[in-house]
């Protein structure tokens, strides 16, 4: 007989999102970004709503806890709402009772029930199994991890990709208030390069690349770096004879995959050439 756990609605409240913070530290002691004011903006501050997901509870114990948020999308030329997968945990005592698979399921016929069209995530290369096996997503590719330097090779005049997200004036001021970093941005020529404060070696993470000018809310112009590391998909970057090195898998200290579940029922897949997602769309750096 299985343990009795009991599946919830997440509790948004402050009181409610306590325990999870507790237990994402206690899974991931070394993951300093895991504080109230985080999950409080990332959970119930994202202007495309409030997070979707569920905790499984032991009695009074929080065991797991699994979350999406909702993110706008250009799938195909028509905007759609769907969920990006994101933060799950299992406390250590209640490893290995299938409650992640469990709280995914009910998050997502939830999100369904919400008029969300799909999921969409980045899963490491342990975790992905978990995704494609148990849970029905596609494995639409191994993300980019880029290091070099000089300009990025952003070309305008690329054709729109099939599957975008949507970073208008409102979302991309919230996703760059993150209440634990600080971001630049460097305008150059047609676009505009987000970057993280975060380094690697010298190199300059690259949150993700704006055509124009935006407002990018408020950040400070910084001069561009001249050594950046890209991670993420986008057909408008053009690698081939760029200055940028394409970093084997062996060296990746976590390869990351994006994975996609189509939500509608009628079994959608993306193409790894048609994606923009950059690390604005799935990562706190």
């Amino acid at each position: 007989m299985s343990a009795p756990y009991e599946l919830r609605p997440l509790d948004l409240s402050d009181a409610g999102l306590a325990p999870v913070t507790d237990l994402l530290r206690t899974v991931f002691p070394e993951a300093g970004h895991f504080t109230p004011e985080v999950l409080r903006w990332q959970y119930v501050q994202n202007p495309d709503g409030a997070a979707v997901g569920f905790n499984a509870w032991a009695g009074g114990t929080l065991a797991a806890h699994y979350v999406t948020i909702p993110l706008r999308a250009v799938v195909d030329g028509v905007e759609e709402p769907g969920l990006l997968s994101l933060n799950t945990a299992t406390h250590p005592q209640h490893q290995g009772k299938g409650l992640f698979t469990r709280l995914a399921e009910a998050t997502y016929a939830a999100g369904a029930s919400q008029g969300r069209g799909f999921v969409v995530g980045v899963a490491n290369a342990n975790s992905t199994p978990g995704f494609t096996r148990k849970l029905g997503f596609q494995l639409v590719a191994p993300l980019d991890a880029r290091i070099g330097a000089g300009p990025l090779p952003w070309r305008a005049d690329a054709p729109a990709p099939r599957f975008a997200p949507v970073h208008d004036a409102r979302k991309l001021a919230w996703r760059l208030a993150h209440p634990a970093y600080r971001y630049g941005r460097a305008v150059q020529r047609d676009h505009t390069v987000l970057l993280s404060a975060r380094r690697m070696k010298g190199f300059r993470f690259v949150l993700g690349v704006e055509p124009g000018s935006p407002d990018a809310g408020g950040l400070p112009r910084v001069a561009p770096p001249l050594l950046k590391a890209f991670i993420g998909l986008d057909p408008a970057l053009r690698w081939s004879g760029s200055t940028y090195w394409n970093v084997p898998m062996r060296l990746r200290p976590a390869p990351l995959n994006l994975i996609f579940k189509d939500l509608r029922g009628g079994g959608r897949q993306l193409t790894a050439g048609g994606v923009r997602f950059h690390t604005t769309d799935f990562d706190v750096l």
